[in-house]
């Protein structure tokens, strides 16, 4: 029984909640950059390809993000910790805030994204097109999805802000009306938009890829604005 105690405090789970303890409790701060692999695996007496998981399961937690030949950065600010901005957030005004966001989102994808985070995308791109079975894992795989493209930027202070964006979607004023707009044929007609909108940003296509995002956003205003009583 000690015996795995122990691994699961050693392991890449327990350095994930130490690491992410840290984080929360401020120890690393936003944008801060993280020690290396090799400091981190002396830091907790463990191998490197534990810690190198353990920073894989941050990043798919949006606590940290990792920068190609520069390291670990984190991207959680506890400043925002418990503020609620949801609450006061409408389903339409979350999608204008996209609308004025994500075009030049997409702008700095085309123009800045490396092979590795092209290679995400497409990862991502698969991923929400098979959640197509239900309205909850449609969503999930969306905000991944456009998560990633906010990733895929470069741009420090639009991914924590895209962060935010995912924050809102989650909140239950879109849930409310999600299962309505939804359906198995609305969920094929956007995933066409995801997959143009990625053909069109490997062709480093700016202007497609710009069109493609601001026609998606805008399909998504029309369809909110038609579950919205008068």
């Amino acid at each position: 029984m000690m015996e795995n105690s122990i691994k699961a405090t050693s392991g890449a789970a327990g350095i994930f909640s130490k690491i992410r303890a840290a984080i929360i409790n401020g120890e690393y701060t936003f944008n801060e950059r993280l020690p290396s692999e090799r400091d981190l695996a002396e830091q907790y007496g463990v191998a490197r390809g534990t810690v190198r998981a353990a920073l894989d399961q941050l990043e798919r937690a949006h606590m940290v993000r990792k920068k190609f030949g520069s390291g670990t950065f984190v991207c959680y600010d506890t400043r925002f910790e418990h503020e609620d901005i949801a609450e006061e957030t409408s389903p339409l005004e979350l999608i204008e805030t996209r609308l004025a966001i994500e075009p030049h989102i997409i702008r700095l994808v085309v123009s800045n994204a490396n092979n590795r985070e092209i290679r995400k995308l497409e990862e991502a791109l698969e991923n929400v097109l098979h959640a197509r079975q239900d309205p909850n894992s449609f969503s999930s795989a969306d905000e991944a999805f456009h998560l990633t493209l906010a990733n895929c930027s470069q741009n420090p202070l639009l991914i924590w802000m895209y962060q935010r964006i995912n924050d809102i979607r989650s909140h239950t004023q879109w849930s409310h009306r999600k299962n309505n707009i939804l359906t198995r044929d609305k969920i094929d007609y956007y995933n066409d938009q995801h997959t143009e909108l990625v053909r069109a940003i490997i062709r480093r296509d700016m202007d497609s890829a710009v069109g493609r995002m601001t026609e998606h956003l805008r399909q998504a205003k029309k369809d909110l604005l038609g579950q919205i009583p008068l």
